[in-house]
């Protein structure tokens, strides 16, 4: 495989897996937070598959077919099916990488965005990682399991028969 490819493959199975172990608990649960990440569980991975909608439509041009927003709650079913359909979407975009104008365009609102320049492939696996990584955070920190999302953890169930 790739290096981009692994990259990017490992990013959507670890949102996924993320999202799979966190639908396992109680609506309550899914509001903890600790001080010095983004927000409650729920909000951060809606938050996460959100950015990473903008980062592909920047990239391929095409909208979601299931829209998340940060601007409104969604039931994890939802934000997984959605996440679901963006992994397909960046091993599509992986394979036309050369091809591609992969930085992100400025807001009309702020035309000088320090934005303007990030490379959106490193933009989403930073951004994608750091969010895991809170939410994590916050299920350690109220004493729930927290799920190996490590690059080791993917490779083995990849290389798994049932993977």
């Amino acid at each position: 495989m790739d290096p981009l490819g692994a990259l990017f493959d490992h990013h959507a199975w670890a949102t996924l897996r993320l999202i799979d172990h966190c639908a396992a608990f109680p609506a309550d649960q899914l509001q903890a937070t600790v001080p010095g990440t983004y927000g409650t569980i729920e909000r951060t991975l809606i938050h996460l598959v959100a950015a990473d909608q903008r980062y592909l439509q920047d990239m391929d041009g095409q909208p979601a077919s299931v829209r998340i927003s940060e601007r409104e709650s969604y039931p994890l079913t939802d934000v997984r099916a959605a996440a679901d359909l963006q992994a397909a979407r960046w091993t599509s975009l992986v394979r036309r990488a050369p091809e591609l104008n992969v930085t992100r365009p400025a807001y009309d609102e702020d035309p000088d965005s320090p934005h303007a320049e990030d490379l959106l492939f490193l933009q989403a696996i930073h951004h994608g990682n750091d969010h895991r990584t809170q939410i994590c955070t916050i299920l350690g920190a109220h004493g729930l399991e927290v799920p190996d999302l490590s690059g080791w953890a993917y490779w083995h169930e990849q290389r798994s028969p049932a993977g």
